[in-house]
C-alpha cells in the first residue's frame, strides 16, 4: 500500500512539473518583459505615455525581430515594431533598457532592450526620417526602414543603417547583427635554419722524398750481399 501511495505522489509531482515548465520556456522563447516607464518614451512610430507595458518577440526565428508591445497585463496589443540584434551593445544579466540621445525637450527614444542572459540587445528600427534625426543627435548609426511607408511589411521591409552624416549604409557595415567570431591565432611556422652538413677534413699528406737515394741504397745492399756470399763459397 505504501508503494502505491509513493507512486501516486511521484506521478502528481511529475504532472505538476510538466504543467509549469512550458510557461517558463515560453517567456524565455519570446523574451516577454514587463517594463515601467515614469515618463513618456518614444518608440518607432509613436510615443508611449508613462506607464507599464509588456514587450515580447513575435518572430524570434528570423535575423530581424518583430516586437509586440502590449498594455501592462498583456491583454491588449498597442503596436508592433521592428528590431534587429546588436552584438556591439554590452551584455548584462538583468533586463536593461537603453535610450537614444534626445534633442530639446523630446521624450527619450528607446534604443534597445536586453533580455536577461542575452549577449546582444534588441535594437529598434525607426522610420527613415526619424532615424536621420536620432543618428545626428546620438552621433551613432541608427537602423532604419529604407522606404517611407506608414505600414511596412516588417518581415520583408529593407533595412539600412543611417549614419550621423545622413548616409545610408548596409546594416552589417555599421551594426554587428551576428555574433563576433573569435579569430583563431594560428602559430606562424618558424623557419628552421638548415642543419650544417659536416664537411670531411682533408689533410695534405707530406710530400715524399725522391726515390733515387732509396734505389741507390738498395743497389749497395745487393752488392754487399753478393760479396759476402762469394767469400763464403770460396
Amino acid at each position: 500500500m505504501k508503494i502505491v501511495k509513493a507512486l501516486l505522489c511521484l506521478l502528481a509531482i511529475t504532472l505538476f512539473g510538466a504543467s509549469v515548465l512550458p510557461s517558463a520556456q515560453a517567456d524565455t522563447w519570446n523574451k516577454k518583459t514587463v517594463m515601467t516607464f515614469n515618463q513618456p518614451v518614444e518608440i518607432p512610430g509613436q510615443v508611449l505615455p508613462a506607464g507599464t507595458y509588456t514587450f515580447q518577440l513575435a518572430d524570434s526565428l528570423s535575423d530581424r525581430h518583430i516586437v509586440q508591445i502590449f498594455n501592462a497585463d498583456g491583454s491588449q496589443i498597442i503596436t508592433t515594431v521592428l528590431a534587429i540584434n546588436n552584438y556591439r551593445l554590452q551584455p548584462t544579466g538583468e533586463t536593461v533598457v537603453k535610450f537614444e540621445e534626445r534633442s530639446g525637450d523630446n521624450p527619450e527614444a528607446l534604443k534597445a532592450w536586453f533580455y536577461p542572459g542575452d549577449n546582444f540587445g534588441q535594437e529598434f528600427v525607426y522610420p527613415k526620417q526619424r532615424a536621420i534625426q536620432l543618428a545626428a543627435a546620438s552621433h551613432e548609426p541608427v537602423p532604419a526602414i529604407a522606404v517611407e511607408t506608414t505600414d511596412p511589411d516588417l518581415k520583408t521591409a529593407p533595412i539600412v543603417a543611417v549614419t550621423p552624416e545622413q548616409k545610408e549604409v548596409p546594416v552589417a557595415e555599421a551594426i554587428q547583427t551576428a555574433p563576433p567570431v573569435e579569430e583563431e591565432k594560428t602559430a606562424q611556422p618558424v623557419a628552421e635554419e638548415p642543419t650544417p652538413v659536416p664537411v670531411a677534413e682533408t689533410k695534405e699528406l707530406p710530400k715524399t722524398a725522391s726515390l733515387i737515394p732509396l734505389i741507390a741504397l738498395l743497389g749497395f745492399a745487393s752488392l754487399g750481399v753478393a760479396f759476402t756470399l762469394k767469400r763464403l763459397s770460396s
